[in-house]
């Protein structure tokens, strides 16, 4: 899918739930294809004695990469131009997310029409885990 600055306006959002029921597996997979073996994504007891959270978690790079594909999803493969992100609270085995874009302008840059985007990525409480912006090529 490619956007087409037509039909698009300022307020325009597309949400999408990237993760449903995230799984230790996948966590550990995650750390296996991106090299980080930091503990606190793998290991139960360093985690909840030695560093004090109640469980593992994803790496915020998986989150980033969950979001991302919505992006992609939304505006289309090799649209994006920039994509930066926050990560604000930690996603935990069991975690169901959803991301969305929020279309905040469209404007023109050397002749290309370019939307830019606030990103927000929540779990099932509602709770952001992620915040950021994007910007992508138009049609």
């Amino acid at each position: 899918m490619t956007l087409k600055a037509s039909d698009l306006k300022v307020g325009d959002t597309y949400s999408e739930e990237v993760c449903r029921n995230l799984s230790r597996t996948q966590i550990v997979q995650y750390a296996g294809a991106s090299g980080d073996y930091n503990p606190l994504h793998s290991d139960e007891i360093f985690t909840t004695q030695i560093a004090g959270y109640p469980s593992v978690f994803a790496h915020g790079m998986l989150t980033m990469g969950m979001t991302g594909r919505m992006l992609t999803n939304y505006v289309g493969d090799g649209r994006l131009t920039r994509y930066g992100v926050r990560f604000t609270s930690q996603v935990f085995p069991g975690a169901t997310l959803t991301a969305t874009a929020t279309i905040t302008a469209i404007h023109e840059e050397a002749g290309v029409k370019i939307a830019d985007m606030d990103i927000v990525t929540t779990d099932e409480a509602g709770t952001k885990v992620l915040t950021g912006s994007a910007a992508a090529r138009l049609d």
